[in-house]
């Protein structure tokens, strides 16, 4: 199986994250071929990133947590910044289509992504804090810039989730439409852009990418932090308590 497909549509190119079986988590070989596809795609007139299944994308692979290589986790970290920038550095506009779940760094990917449009059943968030991690490349920071700090720390903070109908309601996303209107609904947004100017277009994305590069420096502080916190005991037991399908228990651990 491909994890990751990518199709050229008469101008549009399509990237679909393709492990279903996990959500379409991604570990560092993925995201590695989905910067390598974005990146591929700069001639198209919009690229597209959407998932498999039921799921857009759960960020990264959390079995890699539970018991954490730190070389194989520091090139994750890594190639994760690398996959989002080549998002917002791509001359062409870039629309999450948002097919399901959008969880942890799968949120951040609707984050980086120029615009988002969701189906009605999907549902988005951060899981971080309650499975060993932080939200730094966009969660922390950028989702401010849409929702609102006091929002943002909400969802940073407390890794509760949201419909697509609130996110809407809170700027995060552009538009939700019925599930099975969901590619007819992008397709329009993307015939529409490809009747701009391509020149005026992307330097329209990249005077925007102002505050996406003003968080540029705290991206890297994060990714260090973050590295530096790889096998922490916090980092095994929230990734195993989701592995188990049961509540992390932090504290206790360091009482014990």
């Amino acid at each position: 199986m491909n994890s990751v497909v990518t199709e050229e549509r008469d101008g549009v190119a399509w990237i679909t994250l393709n492990r279903p079986e996990r959500m379409n988590a991604y570990d560092a070989a993925m995201v590695a071929e989905l910067t390598t596809a974005v990146e591929d795609a700069s001639a198209s007139d919009v690229i597209v990133i959407t998932g498999t299944g039921k799921a857009f994308c759960a960020g990264g692979h959390l079995a890699d947590l539970s018991n954490p290589d730190e070389t194989e986790l520091r090139r994750m970290f890594a190639s994760s910044f690398r996959f989002f920038e080549a998002i917002r550095c791509s001359p062409c506009p870039v629309i999450a289509a948002v097919n399901g779940a959008a969880a942890g760094g799968g949120n951040e990917l609707v984050v980086a992504c120029d615009l988002a449009i969701s189906a009605r059943s999907a549902t988005f968030g951060q899981t971080g804090v309650r499975v060993g991690s932080a939200p730094v490349l966009g969660g922390t920071n950028l989702l401010a810039m849409s929702i609102g700090e006091k929002r943002a720390k909400e969802v940073a903070f407390l890794c509760r989730r949201y419909t697509a109908d609130e996110a809407l309601e809170l700027g995060w996303i552009n538009k939700v439409v019925p599930d099975a209107d969901l590619e007819a609904e992008v397709i329009r947004w993307a015939r529409e852009l490809q009747e701009m100017s391509p020149r005026y277009l992307e330097i329209a994305k990249i005077s925007s990418n102002i505050w996406w590069n003003h968080c540029r420096d705290g991206y890297i502080s994060g990714l260090g932090m973050l590295t530096q916190a790889i096998g922490s005991e916090d980092m095994r037991e929230g990734a195993k308590a989701f592995l188990e399908k049961r509540k992390p228990r932090f504290r206790r651990r360091r009482e014990s």
